[in-house]
């Protein structure tokens, strides 16, 4: 049966409002004849053991916190040296560090910080530069920074809608490295306005999906005791994603973490924190899906760490 465009698209807007991601009118696909649907648009994700979560701190503090991020946690850390990763000219001692829970870029500039590099939170293993940008631009990202050299392979900076900002990169010889034992969460902080529109055009790019979407989740687990707010689970090739989404009012320290570390007992990873001068925030608390608690490293990055209930 043939449909009119207008009764397509409205049929298209029944069908994605029964899978709960309504959009306000404003988005209402608004600019969809442009974007390829995502089946039609490539996989570029190669593995959550490759997203890597970025971290600026001084250099006066790098090695403090390198040391209690290994001692919390585990893992190794790759061999530190001084870099120019940016598409202007700047220096940073640059470092990864791998753990069984996650990986993170560790940055401390050693000239001022070129804009607009700080204000990504996250770098994403693609299995193509070109690819995945013109996937992202496609899915309803802005390109920031356009794919640029560094010392291994490609880099470039996106936003989505809502004001997430990542890094995606690529490397001229593919690494390897294991699956990580426990999968963290990119935690994310969006408005009401730009909830929809967002996860939208995230899945759609990352061909995720949506695991789960409360809109009536204990505000409790975000410091907003005694309020309600949405709560939304996205997987991906690229790991796990946790959006809040919030009037913006946060308590400190919610909202300054990126990442949400999954661990087998929260208890003793607080215990080897600590020893380590980790600070611990919040305390450790319920929430619907295990324990969760909030700490501070050496050179103030601030994480979740949490414990599902299996």
């Amino acid at each position: 049966m043939n449909l009119s465009p207008r009764r397509s698209l409205r049929a298209l807007a029944i069908a994605v409002a029964a899978l709960g991601l309504a959009l306000p009118a404003s988005h209402a696909f608004a600019d969809d004849a442009q974007y390829p649907q995502a089946a039609a648009a490539p996989v570029v994700s190669v593995g959550p053991q490759y997203d890597t979560t970025h971290v600026y701190v001084s250099n006066a503090d790098i090695d403090a916190f390198v040391d209690s991020f290994l001692a919390t946690f585990g893992g190794k850390a790759s061999p530190r040296a001084v870099f120019t990763v940016t598409p202007t000219p700047s220096k940073t001692a640059s470092q990864y560090v791998q753990t069984p829970v996650g990986m993170l870029s560790v940055f401390a500039f050693q000239t001022p910080v070129p804009y607009p590099f700080g204000n990504e939170r996250t770098g994403y293993l693609v299995t193509d530069i070109d690819k995945a940008l013109r996937a992202a631009r496609a899915a309803g990202a802005d390109i920031v920074t356009e794919s640029f050299d560094d010392p291994i392979g490609k880099d470039a900076i996106i936003q989505w809608p809502g004001g997430l900002t990542m890094q995606l990169y690529w490397h001229t010889k593919a690494p390897s490295y294991a699956p990580l034992e426990y999968v963290p969460d990119n935690r994310v902080y969006v408005s009401k306005y730009e909830a929809n529109n967002f996860i939208k055009r995230f899945v759609r790019f990352s061909h995720g999906k949506v695991v789960s979407d409360n809109r009536h989740a204990d505000g409790a687990e975000i410091g907003k005791n005694g309020e309600t707010i949405r709560r939304v689970r996205l997987q991906s090739g690229f790991g796990g994603m946790l959006v809040f989404v919030t009037d913006g009012k946060l308590p400190y320290p919610y909202g300054r973490e990126t990442t949400g570390y999954d661990v087998p007992d929260l208890d003793a990873t607080l215990a080897k924190a600590q020893a380590a001068g980790v600070k611990v925030l919040v305390a450790p608390a319920q929430n619907v899906e295990g324990r969760t608690a909030m700490v501070e490293f050496p050179g103030g990055y601030v994480a979740e760490i949490h414990q599902r209930v299996k």
